[in-house]
């Protein structure tokens, strides 16, 4: 929806105002979020700080950090609050209320991104006046991200550029809705494009065509082979929402019309692997089963046969050292010692891979993400404001 100019608008006093404003903003994947980022980055440079911005090659979307300094001024370690600002689509959904419309009914705020992760975001944000004013030990980074929702996409570059500006946070907390508990380890994401290049020709003439749907149906056919094996056999994590890899074909497109052999079929499918199982090895699989059973057949019946396979996606798990400083500290903050681990990804794996010791924690139920009437309970933002705060009033040092 179309936004004023920021230097008409109001900023929001309260945890749950600000989120009502962020909700406004429709940041799905596939739009720009710069308005969003815009209205962001005038509300903290108001506030005296300085914002870094990383665009992605359209220029469209942005990601922002800025940082809270320390009271002696200090700008390098600290922690990281990290949250996407990208939401998924609407689309085809049966809201009862206006997704980009915030409401509140029976304790709950409703709105496209309330939990997911737009509640996280509003809590941070409202708290940048405190920040300010108690002068923190230790610097307080604030890390907006976009298209997290694709295949966390934006938030790569973001973290390249603190690595090399030399910020070595001590620690990095994603604010995804865990309803205010730790998580420790998530699986990584990694989604491609196949396609398959046949020949066409009329049905009736199918000597002389190459099919691709069906050589396609082959190889989807071998990805769900290997998704029933790590199902059997493992390897296994029991402490996992789902404790195995799990593998899928997810999307297809082929063909133009009943008596046409199709020369092109398209699907995509991803993987998501548990942290201690390499990624590289089921595309391995992919990859040599097509060299070894699929092309020599597709080139007997036409010589034009051939497979691409092009990534979408990777980012990789999170497994969370529980003797890291930022670990201990968020179970001791949220008085919560259970181990963990989730199916779903985050940036957290990104960061941990930078070298920034990353944990999960923030409000809302992943239950709720993603379907209309999206909502987070005011009881879980209270509870989030809570944790924040006295996170920005420890310390978390280095190497602990």
């Amino acid at each position: 929806m179309p936004q004023a100019s920021v230097a008409d608008q109001a900023y929001p006093n309260s945890a749950v105002d600000w989120i009502s404003k962020l909700i406004s903003f429709d940041t799905t994947s596939r739009l720009s979020n710069l308005d969003l980022i815009d209205f962001i980055r005038s509300y903290l440079e108001r506030q005296g700080l300085q914002c870094v911005l990383t665009h992605d090659r359209s220029g469209k979307k942005a990601n922002l950090f800025a940082t809270v300094p320390s009271a002696s001024g200090r700008t390098t370690g600290g922690i990281v609050l990290s949250g996407h600002t990208d939401v998924v689509p609407v689309d085809g959904q049966a809201w009862t209320s206006d997704p980009f419309a915030a409401s509140i009914r029976d304790g709950r705020l409703y709105g496209r991104g309330a939990c997911d992760m737009k509640g996280f975001i509003g809590v941070t944000l409202q708290l940048v006046p405190m920040m300010l004013q108690a002068r923190p030990a230790q610097p307080v980074h604030l890390a907006y991200s976009y298209d997290e929702e694709v295949g966390c996409v934006g938030a790569p570059g973001m973290i390249e550029d603190l690595v090399k500006r030399g910020v070595n946070p001590a620690g990095c907390v994603v604010g995804e809705p865990t309803s205010m508990r730790t998580i420790v380890a998530h699986k990584g994401i990694n989604a491609y494009r196949c396609r398959v290049h046949g020949h066409a020709a009329h049905s009736s003439l199918t000597n002389r065509g190459l099919n691709a749907i069906e050589y396609a149906a082959r190889i989807i056919c071998m990805i769900r082979d290997i998704a029933d094996g790590h199902k059997a056999d493992g390897p296994f994590d029991e402490a996992f929402d789902v404790p195995y890899t799990t593998v899928q074909a997810s999307m297809i497109r082929g063909g133009i019309a009943l008596n046409t052999v199709p020369d092109l079929c398209e699907f995509e499918f991803e993987y998501r692997n548990l942290p201690d199982t390499s990624s590289e090895e089921i595309l391995s699989r992919i990859r040599a089963y097509i060299d070894r059973d699929i092309l020599p057949r597709m080139k007997d019946e036409h010589p034009s046969g051939r497979v691409e396979i092009e990534e979408l996606a990777k980012s990789p798990g999170l497994d969370a050292a529980e003797q890291e400083a930022i670990t201990q500290l968020v179970r001791a903050l949220t008085n919560d010692h259970e181990v963990r681990k989730v199916a779903y990804g985050t940036e957290a794996g990104l960061f941990q891979k930078a070298g920034v010791p990353a944990v999960i924690c923030g409000p809302g139920n992943i239950e709720q993400a993603h379907r209309p009437d999206e909502y987070v309970t005011l009881d879980q933002i209270a509870q989030c404001e809570k944790f924040l705060a006295a996170l920005i009033g420890s310390q978390v040092p280095h190497g602990a």
